[in-house]
């Protein structure tokens, strides 16, 4: 796990110049320290568990690089108190993270069998303030809502607006914004006080597409 740390330290001072970002914070590295990345790629994988590159978990999903996920928790600031809507579960390494770091997470994943085996893991690893379950992401989860920040791993060519009216005021939203498998962005919106909603570029990235249909 050591070089996989060294490799998103070193990714960090690399991209300071576009990310505003030098290096991570001792809390977010703590979170990555914590969480055996092992556990959550195919069994087949685990010996390259700790390389710093995403890897394919199934269904055409793919667990996120780990200085990717280092990136956008990052960025997101988040504080010990904070309510976390995650989009795109996956194989459930990014809410580990978060669920290190926040009050609570709520994250919804659109192939069933992936949320069914996020949630069987999240629960063998004894997280239990993460919420998981099969559904359309681009919905958000309004029952759950409104949340201090939302993080979606899958690249979407607009931000849901659903995502948006779930954001708390003075919430943090990070997104990929591109074109499925195109040149994307990782973008950070913030929403003030009033609602209204600004947004930073943070880096060029890849992630796969964000399905599920766009409500009318």
């Amino acid at each position: 796990m050591q070089s996989m740390l060294d490799a998103i330290i070193a990714d960090f001072a690399d991209t300071a110049d576009y990310t505003g970002i030098a290096v991570p914070s001792a809390r977010v590295m703590t979170a990555l320290k914590a969480v055996p990345r092992d556990q959550y790629v195919p069994q087949q994988s685990r010996s390259r568990a700790y390389v710093n590159r995403a890897m394919g978990i199934g269904y055409g999903q793919t667990i996120s690089q780990p200085f990717i996920v280092a990136l956008m928790t990052e960025a997101l600031s988040l504080a010990p108190t904070d309510r976390v809507l995650e989009i795109g579960t996956g194989s459930g390494y990014q809410a580990a993270v978060l669920g290190e770091l926040v009050a609570e997470v709520y994250t919804i994943e659109i192939v069933p069998e992936l949320a069914a085996q996020a949630a069987a893991r999240l629960a063998r690893q004894g997280y239990e303030n993460i919420n998981v379950r099969a559904g359309n992401g681009r919905l958000g989860w309004p029952q759950a809502a409104p949340f201090d920040a939302v993080i979606v791993t899958a690249a979407g060519e607009d931000v849901p607006p659903a995502l948006l009216e779930q954001l708390k005021p003075g919430g943090r939203l990070i997104i990929p914004v591109g074109k499925p498998h195109g040149a994307q962005m990782l973008k950070l919106l913030h929403k003030d006080g009033q609602g209204a909603v600004t947004e930073q570029e943070v880096l060029p990235v890849v992630f796969v597409p964000l399905t599920g249909k766009q409500p009318e």
